[in-house]
């Protein structure tokens, strides 16, 4: 296990009806013990793992999944092949009740193949499931997903969206490194990942310091957290995260949500997109795009279009949902070509 001195801050007074505004706009990692030690899910995996399953079946869409499965040789860390020209596990559309079987088969054997569903919507596969375990979110109108599996390790990525990550069956260990550590922690392809975020391919378990030495530095900014069931993790936007989840049967519950309107898009994209249109530009167009990128984008003054009408300004006034519309269909257009 890796060595780390410095643990994730701890509040202890939080309710999953009540939770304070400071805590929700925090920009450092805070756990939220017992923030959901109230839920049905979380009383019934205390008494014990089948009756966690059970709990959760009861509120069965009936509706297929879609799992992530490797043998026993991956040890739960779902990442890439050998040569990242691919994946280290397959996909497949099971049951939920398939799952819970395939996990509750394999909750003694020590070298277990890996079963893990990630991010999967719980207003969609588990209706109901919120009248009864939630957290009152709702100004924030948050995404909530579940994710189920035995084992596993999940490589630092990032997201977009802050994230409340509520450990409901089972135990999981966060890792979290700040934004800036992203030269450190030898990000891999941001086109072709596991699940939709660039992933550090640097393996936590075994770090191999010849080929990452930087790693080193990064962990001198982490922060580390092992959360019980009814605990959950305030992740702020942009922070690096690594996650195991330790148990023969791990069920979480995550809410997503930003702080812009979901229409603006996701930021991803448009990092793809300047890769595609700027990157290779010869240093000096590049220094120009630069400056452009700052006057328009990330130091904006209103004295920068004074001078344009208000009515004439287009984009550079600010973005309401029928604008954005339109400049993803002028993008539409343009990429097409």
């Amino acid at each position: 296990m890796l060595e780390i001195k410095t643990k994730v801050k701890i509040v202890d007074d939080c309710k999953a009806d009540s939770i304070p505004d400071k805590v929700l706009r925090s920009s450092q990692p805070v756990v939220l013990r017992g923030l959901i030690a109230d839920w049905p899910l979380v009383a019934a995996a205390k008494s014990s793992p089948a009756e966690a399953a059970d709990y959760l079946l009861s509120f069965d869409s009936g509706k297929p999944l879609t799992a992530m499965v490797g043998d026993a040789s991956i040890k739960g860390h779902i990442f890439y092949n050998s040569d990242i020209s691919g994946f280290n596990f397959d996909y497949q559309r099971l049951h939920l009740a398939e799952v819970l079987e395939q996990l509750a088969a394999q909750r003694d054997n020590s070298a277990p193949p890996t079963l893990y569903v990630g991010s999967t919507n719980v207003d969609h596969w588990l209706p109901g499931f919120r009248l009864h375990n939630d957290l009152n979110l709702a100004d924030h109108k948050p995404i909530a997903s579940v994710w189920i599996g035995n084992r596993s390790r999940i490589s630092a990525h990032y997201d977009f969206p802050t994230n409340i990550a509520c450990c409901a069956v089972g135990r999981r260990r966060f890792t979290l490194f700040p934004p800036d550590q992203l030269e450190n922690l030898y990000v891999g392809p941001i086109d072709v990942t596991p699940a939709g975020q660039p992933i550090s391919l640097v393996d936590f378990n075994d770090p191999d310091y010849q080929r990452f030495p930087k790693f080193r530095q990064a962990l001198e900014k982490a922060q580390v957290v092992e959360l019980d069931p009814g605990d959950a993790i305030l992740i702020p936007s942009m922070w690096w995260h690594h996650v195991e989840a330790l148990e023969p049967l791990n069920v979480l519950v995550n809410y997503w949500w930003r702080d812009t309107p979901h229409y603006l898009g996701g930021p991803l994209n448009v990092l793809q997109h300047a890769i595609l249109g700027l990157r290779d530009l010869p240093p000096e167009q590049r220094e120009v795009w630069k400056q452009l990128f700052e006057h328009y984008v990330f130091n904006p003054d209103p004295e920068h279009v004074a001078h344009i009408p208000e009515q004439a300004r287009g984009v550079l006034n600010p973005i309401d949902e029928a604008t954005a519309k339109k400049i993803r269909s002028m993008l539409a257009q343009k990429l097409s070509h």
